[in-house]
């Protein structure tokens, strides 16, 4: 494992490593994982569970042989922290997209909002975004609600492992979210705005920990970068 804290100083690529990196906001996980290949010069490189773009936070790459063992950390629970913002609604269910709507939001009480979350911790059905990449006929969902089109998705059981409201300062409602793997954290957020009746999006999303893993031992691409490119020197 290449961390914040390991003492890996002759990683092997090709043979295999695991990379935990804290991702910024605006790049995709795919562009995570291509600045890696390229720096590490290694052709297999995978990710254990996308972040949205504008998300920040934990990510784990597999690169060559280990590239096999990404389900297991797949298969961990996540932890997330970030805000909603009430009294808006966007098409992506987050800051990716424009809001589209607004409601009033001042009569909201602090009692209806942990009456909201009660709702929504514990096994639940969610119905995926379409803004995601989940195919419908061959083609990402996201695509389609960029052109517009909506299609019927099934809903899906996931269990919130731990859902807590760490501060209220209307609009924004902050939260720490424990959940299994397959949440959409986006979805929750729409979701709780329709039990409020007021809407709400997803204004920030930070990664905090992958099963046992951490995003404070985490390196930044940057970190990484300059780790190997010495290593490479010497």
């Amino acid at each position: 494992m290449i961390s914040r804290t390991s003492n890996n100083i002759s990683p092997d690529f090709t043979a295999g490593e695991v990379v935990m990196i804290d991702k910024p906001a605006g790049i995709t996980s795919f562009g995570v994982v291509s600045r890696i290949r390229k720096h590490a010069n290694v052709k297999k490189v995978g990710h254990a569970g996308t972040l949205d773009p504008v998300a920040t936070g934990l990510l784990i790459i597999c690169t060559g042989k280990k590239t096999k063992e990404i389900y297991k950390y797949q298969d961990d629970h996540k932890e997330y922290t970030g805000v909603f913002e009430l009294g808006k609604v966007t098409p992506s269910y987050d800051s990716e997209t424009e809001v589209t709507e607004e409601k009033d939001f001042s009569a909201i009480t602090d009692t209806e909002i942990y009456n909201a979350r009660e709702k929504l911790t514990g096994e639940i059905e969610q119905v995926p975004p379409m803004y995601s990449a989940l195919k419908h006929k061959g083609k990402a969902l996201y695509k389609l609600a960029r052109k517009g089109v909506e299609v019927e998705r099934a809903p899906r059981k996931v269990t919130i492992h731990e859902f807590e409201i760490s501060k209220i300062e209307l609009p924004f409602v902050h939260f720490l979210i424990k959940c299994t793997k397959g949440t959409y954290i986006r979805t929750i957020a729409n979701d709780f705005g329709e039990l409020l009746g007021c809407g709400a999006y997803l204004k920030e999303l930070r990664r905090t920990a992958i099963g046992v893993y951490r995003v404070e031992d985490a390196l930044l691409i940057e970190e990484f970068i300059e780790r190997h490119s010495t290593l490479e020197s010497n």
